[in-house]
């Protein structure tokens, strides 16, 4: 038998579900203009892969071994990510904020239709996380990039904050249990 949450409970995650509401409809509001939601729309879609296939490619071919192995470390570890976010999306089933609630609107075109986690900030805290362990001088470009790229899925409408907070989440522990069991040789 199910143990129905309290009524302190029950009002507690209807004032985090309403703060939560009021961020996310709050930074989306700044993509109504046009400059702000192409720049996030922009940096979602670099988010999209393309830029940590790129950094893999690079590293491996111009790093010899040890960028070979940063990169297998990565993407190995991405593979493990992707199958964690999908097996989460299809049994959490969230709805993007901009399908739940009318005025939150969407800035570009989803990759598919439910919200929790964020698989862009997923991966680009994995990826961030590895490579700057690897390679510590690319944490000027690529903590920026992360965050840009976790804060372009709420402006942009598809995710709320909290998909966001447990997509890093996720993507920072895949990325330490890869070190751990693949530290960067010395």
């Amino acid at each position: 038998m199910e143990m129905p949450f309290s009524n302190a409970a029950q009002r507690g995650l209807a004032r985090v579900d309403q703060l939560e509401q009021r961020l996310c409809l709050t930074l989306n509001r700044a993509s109504t203009r046009a400059s702000v939601r192409s720049f996030f729309a922009a940096v979602s879609r670099v988010g999209d892969g393309m830029v940590w296939y790129a950094l893999m490619t690079v590293l491996a071919a111009t790093q010899g071994m040890y960028g070979v192995r940063a990169a297998l470390v990565m993407g190995l570890s991405s593979l493990i990510g992707v199958g964690l976010y999908k097996v989460l999306k299809e049994r959490l089933v969230r709805e993007r904020p901009y399908l739940t609630h009318h005025a939150i609107r969407v800035g570009c075109a989803p990759l598919d239709r439910y919200s929790f986690p964020s698989g862009h900030t997923l991966h680009a805290v994995l990826f961030t996380t590895i490579a700057i362990a690897w390679f510590p001088a690319l944490a000027a470009v690529l903590i920026p990039l992360a965050v840009l790229i976790a804060l372009s899925r709420v402006v942009l409408g598809l995710h709320y904050p909290t998909d966001v907070v447990f997509g890093a989440l996720i993507g920072w522990g895949l990325a330490e249990l890869a070190l751990w069991g693949f530290p960067p040789a010395t």
